[in-house]
């Protein structure tokens, strides 16, 4: 079982190499421009090293807070060589993503049953898939999924999610076009709690536009869900998609001043050069960043590893 659970694990770590190529080739091409001709890390190289990290959708807060920790290490050493520079950025990104307090959160709190996850994010990136790929991995794992399809506003966002809900062969709830979300979700959990389901995954519409009215609605939603279930939702995900770097970053602004987002999925990440940017909201929003999307098949979801992310973003190919 564990020679299995080996071979799950090299695969898992060789499509998270090739799902942060694009990221990492791009970073890399840009430090070797910075560092050409140089021999030891200077405030020149530094100044560089900043543009590098901007340049690779990492944000400017965090950015800045990587090269204070590398000039203290310099003044610390004397003498730092370029050579050494990958090394110590590999060192300090590890370090500050683990110090989001709830880096390496698990899978979900199997105390909790069922464990109500609600999904909230912008059409367009990725959510409805996310959901689907979340259902096979917990169905994978022997647990019995029930999903709502709360998005009650595009037809579009229900029938992709009845097409996952087919294709992964879980059950949904869902009603008419332009039914109150809250009911959905209502009903929902209560199916849930009356098929003894483990994990319910409620979809919600992703309308940015106004504040208020997604705050309220989610906050409809929520207490709806607590007549059935006193502590639902357990998990609110948040899913951003990385590759629009920066935009990503505001999503997020928008969504954790809306609702209490305690979870995050980035997706895209193998299409684009921009997978700096979940170092960036890791660090920035303090949430952690429970899942990354590195492809497009069905375990193409991961669970976030800090470690392991930097081990791949820092990969030379």
């Amino acid at each position: 079982m564990s020679w299995f659970k080996n071979i799950f694990k090299k695969e898992e770590k060789e499509t998270l190499d090739k799902g942060l190529e694009k990221s990492s080739q791009g970073f890399f091409e840009k430090m070797t421009k910075a560092v050409v001709g140089k021999s030891k890390v200077d405030d020149e190289v530094l100044d560089d090293l900043e543009e590098v990290l901007i340049a690779s959708d990492v944000g400017a807060s965090t950015t800045i807070k990587i090269i204070e920790r590398i000039e203290e290490r310099v003044a610390r050493d004397k003498y730092v060589g370029v050579s050494e520079l990958d090394n110590i950025l590999r060192e300090e990104i590890s370090g500050l993503l683990l110090e989001n307090p709830h880096a390496g959160t698990g899978n979900i709190d199997t105390t909790k049953k069922p464990y109500v996850i609600m999904v909230v994010g912008v059409n367009g990136v990725g959510k409805t898939t996310t959901i689907g790929k979340l259902s096979h991995q917990f169905k994978s794992e022997g647990k019995k999924v029930v999903l709502g399809a709360a998005d009650t506003f595009r037809a579009a966002a229900v029938d992709q999610l009845v097409i996952w809900s087919e294709r992964v062969g879980v059950p949904i709830v869902k009603q008419e076009m332009g039914s109150d979300p809250a009911s959905v979700a209502f009903d929902t959990v209560q199916s849930a709690v009356a098929q003894n389901a483990d994990v319910v995954i409620i979809d919600t519409a992703g309308r940015l536009h106004n504040k208020i009215n997604l705050m309220n609605e989610l906050s409809k939603i929520k207490r709806v869900m607590q007549k059935v279930i006193p502590d639902a939702p357990h998990e609110i995900l948040l899913v951003l998609d990385g590759s629009t770097g920066q935009n990503a970053f505001e999503q997020a602004k928008q969504f954790t001043a809306a609702t209490e987002v305690n979870a995050l999925a980035v997706t895209k990440l193998d299409g684009t050069a921009k997978g700096g940017v979940v170092i960036g909201i890791s660090d920035q929003f303090q949430i952690p960043v429970k899942y990354i999307g590195v492809g497009e098949k069905m375990q193409d979801l991961q669970l976030f590893n800090g470690t392991e992310f930097v081990d791949s973003f820092f990969k030379k190919r």
